[in-house]
């Protein structure tokens, strides 16, 4: 059977015209890219087998490994459901197809895509969570209904729609408005504002149902509000409450409205017993047996992931924030008792959260970690003193958002939050036998202090870590442990499984607490020369009054070599539960040797198991670089303008060196010439120049007609004689 899913997840169901269930998000690999939740649903109804919700219980319980086990050639049981379907946001779909889909329409028309419907079984359209898919959902039904006489084999048009199309509808006794809907009220239901458009398309859908039920039969689906896998409606409240940033989680409004909700997978099994059972009815409601009220929801949320308490904010002050749409918020404040009577009676539905989120939260907060590869990160770090554990633990802190976990810090804390709550006035929803079981503790912990010299005994250290380790955050994110346990019965008393907790494993190897044991070990080596060394070059005032200074230091040095020579040693105890620890040699006081360890631990440790970066930390980072290149840009721009201000200025001074110089070499060369120049003048002063006067005297005076020819005869008969 060939089954369309439109507007629908990508992962359960048949579909030619699939477009994503809650959301549509961008078909870059339509599993990867989808809403958890569509992505389960469309998976779910691609590994149903046509017809097995009209099997006994008992059976299809039986035979539900069989279907989505594969066999020895890796194929999958005959008779599942065929899925074909459209996809948005095409544009990011590269290479990758959807492993559930037999086949994908890309950016298809309304023509291209009805030859398309016509070769299906089933066609469905979820308008519950994507109001842009009304109009679709209302063409592709009159479409199919136009075309009844080209039928070559029956169809059936499934429509998931939301119970907003109920949200103002008048209570069915006055006098005790608790009394719920069912299926059989659905001509009384009146829509919230916001969704006058479902209800139209919903009795569209009905109505062309009712001409020729042979050939085309449509159904309803009303889907309470989904949750489960990724948390869609919800995620909001998860996140807040795994990050742990806030120390209450809020509730917008009073939070006593009665919210209908359903889990992903039992909206898909509710789609397959439609598939199977073919009801007489046309309009079904999709509900779980809970009647949890918005703040019964967060609490329990607040409760299983976050600090465990909750506050009520002004219902205004949910527009604030930017993680709701408009269709969340109207969902969030429905109020509306509702039950599923007919899908009760008469399918054969395996529930996954029957009882509804709250009864099941432990389920719905492992599927949310699991599909958003939430997983917290457990790691320890030793090495003896001055290694730089604590340096190496603060860089792995940062990289992935860890918790850093010191010994002293951990004590520290432990000891101010006790007195904090039993300083408290007024505890909220805390016992009086909870307040004094703290006040007993604390007196026994300084009791015990004051008798070890400001030091605890092991087993209140090992308490004291232990319920560290298993706060909400180290669960929710991990942690660092810095140089804790420091020997093998520390740590097989703080990593020891509890009774409910209990790894099996061999006899000869310890049990342990799998969900506090670090997944990977770091030991920093390095020689006592070098730390000793690297000690001794510290400022005096970042070793005073700590373990680094001198006589401290070398007793903890001692101690922690002494400690490590013995057989059973911490590391020891990490090989034994075959969590082999890292050995790092430390060399070096660079900077570049950290790198080049932190290097080493990244690629051990793998990618961050976090949300990364928000949208407005990713602004901020893009805006930080952005600032960052124009500050190097600008930089640059000043160096550049300084080098040539530099060697315009050198050019200048050597220009005035040397027009200095060459005034200096041609006086130089004049005085040179004067000089040369004195024997010569006197020479011609003493033995030419008289003569020479008294011939151009007498030439002067005779004027005659050769001038030169007469001064050269005067020269000639009056010459001088020279010694």
């Amino acid at each position: 059977m060939t089954l369309t899913l439109l507007g629908v997840s990508a992962p359960q169901l048949t579909f030619t015209s699939v477009q994503s269930l809650p959301t549509p998000l961008s078909s870059a690999s339509l599993i990867a890219s989808l809403p958890a939740v569509l992505h389960t649903e469309t998976v779910f109804l691609s590994n149903c087998v046509a017809g097995e919700s009209l099997e006994e219980a008992g059976e299809a319980e039986a035979s539900e490994d069989e279907r989505s086990s594969p066999d020895a050639l890796g194929n999958v049981k005959d008779g599942t459901f065929e899925i074909v379907g459209t996809l948005l946001n095409e544009d990011k779909k590269k290479d990758k197809k959807a492993t559930f889909a037999l086949e994908e329409y890309l950016a298809v028309t309304q023509e291209q895509l009805l030859p398309h419907l016509m070769k299906c079984d089933v066609i469905i359209y979820n308008i519950s969570e994507d109001a842009d898919q009304i109009d679709e959902a209302s063409w592709a039904v009159s479409a199919l209904h136009a075309e009844l006489d080209n039928f070559d084999h029956p169809k059936m048009f499934i429509l998931v729609s939301t119970l907003l199309t109920w949200a103002l509808s008048k209570s069915l006794d006055p006098d005790d408005p608790d009394v719920p809907f069912t299926e059989e009220d659905y001509r009384k239901r009146r829509p919230h504002p916001n969704f006058k458009d479902h209800i139209s398309v919903e009795k569209l859908v009905i109505k062309m149902g009712k001409t020729n039920k042979s050939k085309l039969s449509t159904y309803v689906v009303a889907s309470g509000l989904q949750y489960g896998m990724g948390e869609n409606l919800f995620h909001f409240f998860f996140k807040m409450s795994w990050l742990g940033e806030v120390s209450r989680i809020p509730v917008f409004g009073p939070g006593n409205n009665i919210l209908p909700t359903i889990h992903v997978n039992d909206l898909a099994g509710l789609l397959q017993n439609v598939i199977d059972h073919q009801p007489k009815i046309h309009y079904l409601v999709g509900v779980d047996d809970s009647k949890n009220s918005f703040e019964d929801i967060v609490k329990a949320i607040s409760s299983a992931v976050g600090p465990g308490k909750i506050q009520n904010v002004p219902k205004e002050d949910i527009f604030l924030t930017q993680n709701f749409t408009q269709n969340d918020i109207d969902s969030l404040f429905m109020n509306l008792r509702i039950e599923a009577i007919f899908l009760k009676e008469n399918f054969n539905l395996n529930w996954v959260s029957e009882t509804g989120i709250v009864e099941n939260i432990d389920l719905i907060v492992e599927e949310y970690r699991r599909t958003r590869g939430l997983l917290p990160l457990r790691v320890c770090v030793f090495g003896p003193p001055a290694v730089g554990k604590s340096t190496v633990a603060e860089k792995i802190c940062k990289q992935y958002k860890l918790h850093h976990i010191k010994l002293k810090d951990t004590i520290t804390e432990s000891i101010a939050q006790l007195e904090n709550h039993i300083g408290m006035e007024d505890v909220e929803s805390e016992s009086d036998e909870s307040a004094n079981e703290a006040q007993e503790f604390l007196a026994t912990l300084k009791e015990n202090m004051e008798q070890n010299a400001g030091r605890l005994d092991d087993q209140f250290v090992i308490q004291i870590m232990a319920d560290k380790l298993q706060s909400q955050p180290c669960k929710n994110q991990g942690f660092v442990l810095d140089g804790f346990p420091k020997t093998y019965e520390q740590a097989k008393e703080l990593f020891a499984a509890n009774e409910d907790e209990a790894e099996e494993t061999n006899s000869k190897i310890p049990t342990f607490n799998k969900k506090m044991i670090p997944e990977f070990v770091f030991s920093l080596e390095a020689s006592d020369a070098f730390l000793i060394n690297r000690v001794m070059n510290l400022p005096e005032s970042v070793v005073q009054g700590t373990h680094l200074a001198q006589e401290p230091f070398l007793r903890h040095l001692t101690a922690y070599r002494d400690v490590n020579t013995e057989d059973e040693t911490v590391l020891n105890y990490f090989d034994e539960l075959e969590i082999h620890p890292e050995q790092t040699e430390i060399a070096s006081d660079d900077d570049i040797e950290y790198l080049v360890v932190m290097e080493k631990v990244c690629k051990i440790l793998g990618k961050p198991r976090n949300y990364g970066p928000t949208k407005e930390e990713q602004e901020l980072q893009e805006q930080r670089a952005a600032a960052e290149r124009l500050r190097q840009m600008e930089a640059e721009k000043a160096e550049a303008e300084r080098k040539e201000a530099e060697e315009a200025a050198d050019r200048a001074a050597r220009w005035e060196e040397w027009s200095n110089r060459l005034a200096e070499v041609r006086q130089q060369e004049e005085e040179l010439l004067e000089a040369q120049s004195v024997p010569l003048r006197n020479y011609l002063m003493k033995n030419v120049m008289p003569t020479l006067t008294q011939g151009l005297i007498q030439c002067c005076r005779l004027k005659p007609d050769d001038p030169v020819d007469f001064l050269a005869e005067y020269l000639f008969r009056n010459r001088p004689e020279i010694d």
